[in-house]
């Protein structure tokens, strides 16, 4: 008889405890201890891994370049490095409803096209569900093949004898597997059934797609060993209140991090934006105080994307600052910069600052945008709507270089743009300025006298 073992394991980050704790000692989650059990067994090596696991000189294996797959869906391929790796696995997160079962389907229905057999495996959706999504979508192919079922074993069983060209698991927090007694979604389940689906997809050489749930705190749900074990890691971002969707890279072995896709929510499903910085500033306020265009750079892709800004007097005893896709704790640091080395008394007064699209900026390159917003917010003055500004600022407000400044060029002169403003630096190694006036600054103070001259 196997001998059952019982204990708590917290559903955050893994922690396991002989007794129940209010607290995770480990990552610090509170009422997150569940407890679990399962059978001890010893863990039998698969026939054929033995074989396969032995050493091998580095000179000895076969290099170059991995073939890609085409998703059909080109935002999609860009986020991936360029397509699907055989044999890879991409896990896609986000809140629900924001799109992450329509994109695969849709995805699943361009590779159909191409003769490969998709198999889509469901466990929170009946085959006539996904049929209903799909008629509105507009899909219906003999080689997309669905699959409603929970069982990874039933699964894996399913896809050794299709042997499709890829396959869709929705999602795995629904997923378990019989090797464990604890309920699906758990952190042992969420564990192991992404450890032998991924050890599947290498040794069959079929793409994977793993749909996860997130957290409140906008997590992905589980264990963090989940976006360990696979090779691509995309969240979906963006309101539901707004129709466009960003999916961006968070890591990526096959290909650069941080890259985006844009697409925008319709009836018919998600479209892809061809110009994103053309739809990021559709509707901008002309000459209007608060506003500025910031040259920003996700991933390999320059975007120009609209900063607002509103100074006020406050009511209050304790002035409000507000952040809305941009670090709040930059942002503090900005203001800060601005009252010590530009003189400008923000200390009375309420701070609100937006990007607009509803998309988050980390790179430190939109400094100069959010100072200028703000400025321009207290002054009162509005900047010119044809001007375009990059830079990091540092704490004794010096404007520091930033990367890719010819990307950022051209893509202002795409959009219709007459002037930059960027650190001194960057223009001094400028190759070309794509017949845009080029203006370097210094210190954040010099910024200023040039935007508002």
């Amino acid at each position: 008889m196997s001998k059952l073992k019982y204990f708590y394991q917290c559903q955050a980050c893994g922690y396991t405890s002989a007794k129940w704790l209010g607290k995770c000692p480990d990552c610090g989650a509170w009422n997150t201890m569940v407890e679990e059990k399962a059978v001890a067994e010893p863990r039998r090596r698969a026939p054929g891994d033995r074989e396969k696991s032995m050493p091998q000189p580095l000179s000895s294996i076969e290099g170059g370049k991995e073939k890609r797959i085409s998703t059909g869906i080109h935002e999609f391929d860009r986020v991936l490095g360029g397509g699907i790796v055989a044999g890879s696995v991409i896990l896609v997160g986000g809140g629900p409803g924001i799109g992450k079962s329509t994109l695969l389907i849709q995805a699943a229905s361009k590779l159909a096209e191409n003769s490969r057999t998709v198999l889509y495996v469901s466990g929170e959706e009946s085959p006539e569900q996904i049929k209903l999504r799909a008629e509105r979508l507009g899909i219906n192919s003999d080689k997309v093949i669905l699959l409603s079922e929970t069982n990874l074993e039933g699964i894996i069983a399913a896809a050794a004898g299709l042997t499709p060209g890829s396959i869709v698991i929705d999602s795995i927090q629904t997923m378990y597997t019989e090797e464990l007694s604890s309920a699906p979604g758990s952190v042992g389940q969420v564990r192991e059934c992404a450890a032998k689906l991924m050890h599947f997809a290498k040794r069959s050489e079929v793409p994977l797609f793993i749909i996860g749930h997130v957290t409140k705190e906008g997590a992905i749900a589980g264990p963090r060993v989940l976006e360990h074990i696979v090779d691509t890691v995309l969240y979906f971002e963006g309101d539901r209140g707004h129709a466009y969707r960003i999916l961006r890279t968070v890591k990526n072995r096959f290909g650069s991090t941080n890259e985006i896709g844009v697409f925008e929510m319709t009836d018919s499903g998600l479209t892809v934006i061809e110009n994103p910085s053309e739809l990021f500033l559709s509707g901008r306020p002309q000459n209007v105080s608060g506003s500025t265009v910031v040259a920003s750079l996700e991933g390999t892709r320059p975007l120009l994307i609209e900063l607002q800004a509103l100074v006020s007097p406050t009511t209050f005893g304790m002035p409000r600052r507000t952040c809305i896709g941009v670090d709040f704790n930059r942002v503090n640091l900005l203001v800060a910069v601005l009252e010590k080395i530009a003189g400008l008394h923000l200390g009375g007064m309420d701070i609100f600052v937006n990007v607009v699209g509803g998309i988050k900026i980390v790179e430190p390159a939109v400094d100069l945008g959010i100072i200028g917003a703000i400025s321009s917010s207290f002054r009162e003055a509005p900047i010119h709507p044809k001007t375009v500004v990059f830079g990091e600022v540092g704490l004794s407000g010096e404007i520091r270089a930033v990367s890719q400044v010819d990307a950022r060029i051209r893509e202002a002169a795409k959009i219709g743009f007459e002037r930059v403003i960027l650190p001194t630096t960057n223009g001094a190694r400028l190759k070309d300025s794509q017949g845009l006036e080029i203006v370097g600054v210094t210190d954040a103070g010099d910024f200023l006298d040039v935007l508002f001259a």
